[in-house]
C-alpha cells in the first residue's frame, strides 16, 4: 500500500511542478522519471553517506570542476579555468561571471572560499566529512567575486580530484550553522526545495520515496534538456522492474541482475559497463572493541578471508555482472588499480588450517572457541542494499564449515551506519558488516575512509593505522602523477595485509531505459552520480 501512495505522490507533484507530463512529439521538456533501490540518507554534505546523497549534490549545487563525458579528464563547472604557482603551493580558479542561486542571491568565488575556510576551521568536529578533502589547505580567499585563490602547506598531487567531490554551498545559508564549535553543520536539516545554483533544483522530497528535481533556469552553465527529474525509490526490485516494463518511471539506475535479461527482451536500452561500486565484508577494526579480540589477529582475517567464495557470489548473487574483488580500488579506475593486489583463493582447508594453528577448538556444536567465546558473530546488513542478502546466505554455511557462526541482523542503512560507529565515534560494539563502497575515478577519497582522521566521518571500520596515515598523506603531496601512483600502490598492499575490509565483488554498472529516451550518459556509477552533470542534463525525449 506504501509504495502506491508513493507513485500516486510522485505523479502529483511531477504534474504540478512540471506544468504537465512528456510530450512524445517534443525532443526537449517534460520530466524524465528514474527508479532506484538505493536512498538519499540527508540532504545535508556534511552528514550524508549514501551514494545518491552525493548525485544530489552534483546536480544542485556548483562544483569547481566535473568529468568529462568520458570520466577521462577534469573539464570546466562553476571555474571557468585554474592555474598553479611555480612552486605548486597555490592554485587560482577564475570563476563564472554574473551567476546566482536559485534565491536570487549572488554566487561568487566568495562561497567557496568561506565553505573552504568553514571546513579547515571545522574539520575534527562538524566537517569532519570533508577533511580530505580540504587536507594540506591552510587557507582560502577570493579577491574578487570572480577568482577564488587557495594556498597550500605544500604541492599537492590530487588538487582536482578533491575539488571535483567539493559541493559549493551557499554561504548566506550555512554561515548561520556554524556553533557549537562547528557541529551545528550537522544538525542542519537543509531541507527541500533547497537554495542550489546546479542545472537542477531539488523541490519536493520525500524519504525513501521521491526526489523531484525541477530545472533551474538561471543555472550558469548549459540549461538542462528536461523541465526535470523524478528519483523514485523501491525497497523491492520486483515492484521497480514492473514500474518500468509499465511505462511509470522511464530508466532504472541499477538494474537487479535478475532483471537484465526481461528487459532485453521488453524492448529497453540496457547498458552494461565496467563499475566502480564493490561490496566488502567488513571486519571492526577499532582498538576500542574489547568482546571477541581475535577479530583483530591478522591470522584469523586472513582465514575468513580465504573462507569467501568469490566466484560463486559473483554467479549466483550478481549472475556474471561482477567480478572477483581484491582492493580498495577498483579495477575501473584504470592504473589506479595495482595489479598485484589480487582477489585471494576461495580454501576451506587452508582457513581451517589457520584457526587451527591459533589453538581455536571446536566445541560440541561445532563453533570454534577463541579467548573462552564462541566465534559466533552478529553481521549488520544494510536493507536497502539488496545484495547483501543473498551474500550473506553464502558467507553463512561457508564460514560454518571453518567453525565460525554468523548471524544477520538487517538494519536501515542510517541506523546501521549508527550501530557500527556506537556509541559516540569509538567503533566499539560491532562485529562484522556487509555494505558496498561506490569508488571514484581518483582513489584519495576510497583512501580516505581508512584514515585516523576519518573516524566519526567517512570511517565504517574503526581502522587508525599511522603508517597508513603517512602513505595517505604522501600521496596527496606528490605531484607527479607516477610517483603518486607507486604510493597508491603500496597503499593498496598494504590494506591488503591488513584487512579492515575483506572485497567481495566488483559489479558492472548496469542501467535501463525507455527508447522514448535518447542521449543518456551512463558512468562507472550510473546516470544519477556524483562525477558530473552531464547525464540528467542532457537526457531528452527521443522524439
Amino acid at each position: 500500500m506504501r509504495k502506491t501512495s508513493a507513485a500516486l505522490f510522485l505523479l502529483a507533484i511531477l504534474a504540478a511542478g512540471c506544468g504537465g507530463s512528456s510530450s512524445s512529439s517534443s525532443q526537449e521538456g517534460g520530466t524524465f522519471k528514474l527508479g532506484t533501490s538505493s536512498r538519499i540518507d540527508s540532504l545535508n554534505p556534511y552528514v550524508a553517506f549514501n551514494q545518491d546523497a552525493y548525485s544530489t549534490f552534483e546536480y544542485i549545487y556548483p562544483t569547481l570542476i566535473q568529468y568529462d563525458k568520458e570520466n577521462a579528464k577534469f573539464v570546466p563547472d562553476f571555474a571557468k579555468s585554474w592555474s598553479t604557482s611555480a612552486d605548486g603551493k597555490t592554485w587560482t580558479f577564475k570563476t563564472v561571471h554574473g551567476a546566482k542561486w536559485s534565491d536570487g542571491q549572488p554566487l561568487t568565488a566568495e562561497d567557496a572560499a568561506w565553505r573552504i575556510n568553514t571546513d579547515i576551521k571545522y574539520k575534527s568536529t562538524g566537517a569532519a566529512n570533508d577533511a580530505g578533502l580540504i587536507a594540506h589547505i591552510t587557507r582560502a580567499e577570493a579577491p574578487d567575486p570572480d577568482t577564488l585563490v587557495i594556498h597550500y602547506a605544500a604541492p599537492a598531487g590530487n588538487v582536482l580530484g578533491q575539488f571535483q567531490q567539493y559541493p559549493i554551498t551557499p554561504k548566506h545559508i550555512w554561515e548561520s550553522h556554524t556553533g557549537n564549535k562547528g557541529n551545528d553543520l550537522k544538525t542542519f536539516p537543509n531541507a527541500a526545495p533547497i537554495v542550489g545554483a546546479g542545472p537542477f533544483v531539488l523541490q519536493e522530497f520525500k524519504k525513501d520515496q521521491i526526489a523531484l528535481f525541477k530545472r533551474y533556469e538561471g543555472f550558469y552553465g548549459p540549461k538542462a534538456k528536461v523541465d526535470a527529474f523524478g528519483l523514485r525509490m523501491f525497497s523491492n526490485d520486483d515492484a521497480l522492474v514492473s514500474a518500468l516494463k509499465s511505462h511509470e518511471i522511464d530508466a532504472i539506475e541499477e538494474v537487479p541482475p535478475t532483471a537484465i535479461d526481461t528487459l532485453k527482451k521488453a524492448d529497453f536500452t540496457v547498458s552494461d559497463v565496467p563499475g566502480t561500486d564493490q561490496t566488502d565484508f567488513i571486519i571492526n577494526s577499532s582498538p576500542n572493541k574489547k568482546s571477541h579480540p581475535e577479530l583483530q589477529n591478522l591470522k584469523v582475517r586472513e582465514a575468513f578471508d580465504n573462507a569467501v567464495d568469490r566466484k560463486r557470489i559473483v554467479d549466483v548473487v550478481f549472475l556474471g555482472t561482477a567480478k572477483p574483488a581484491g582492493s580498495i580500488i577498483p579495477d575501473a579506475t584504470g592504473d589506479w588499480a595495482n595489479p598485484d593486489v589480487q582477489p585471494t583463493a576461495f580454501d576451506i582447508d587452508k582457513a581451517n588450517s589457520i584457526l587451527d594453528g591459533l589453538g581455536y577448538k571446536r566445541g560440541g556444536d561445532g563453533i570454534r572457541v577463541a579467548n573462552g567465546q564462541k566465534m559466533s558473530y552478529e553481521v549488520i546488513t544494510p536493507t536497502d542494499l539488496s545484495s547483501a542478502n543473498r551474500t550473506f546466505e553464502i558467507l553463512q554455511p561457508d564460514f560454518r564449515k571453518i567453525g565460525v557462526q554468523l548471524t544477520q541482523k538487517a538494519l536501515d542503512s542510517s541506523a546501521a551506519f549508527d550501530a557500527m560507529t556506537a556509541p559516540d565515534g569509538k567503533y566499539a560494539n560491532f562485529d562484522l558488516a556487509l555494505w558496498d563502497w561506490t569508488g571514484l575515478i581518483d582513489p584519495d577519497f576510497m583512501l580516505s575512509v581508512v584514515t585516523c582522521d576519518q573516524w566519526s566521518g567517512w570511517s565504517d571500520t574503526g581502522f587508525c593505522d599511522k603508517k597508513y596515515d603517512a602513505m595517505y598523506s604522501k600521496q596527496q603531496l606528490t605531484p607527479d602523477e607516477a610517483k603518486r601512483r607507486d604510493v597508491v600502490w603500496q597503499m593498496q598492499k598494504y590494506l591488503q595485509g591488513k584487512k579492515p575490509y575483506i572485497w567481495l565483488a566488483a559489479l558492472d554498472h548496469v542501467g535501463a531505459v525507455s527508447k522514448n529516451w535518447t542521449d543518456y550518459v551512463d558512468s562507472p556509477q550510473g546516470p544519477f552520480n556524483s562525477l558530473s552533470k552531464l547525464s540528467l542534463s542532457s537526457v531528452h525525449q527521443a522524439g
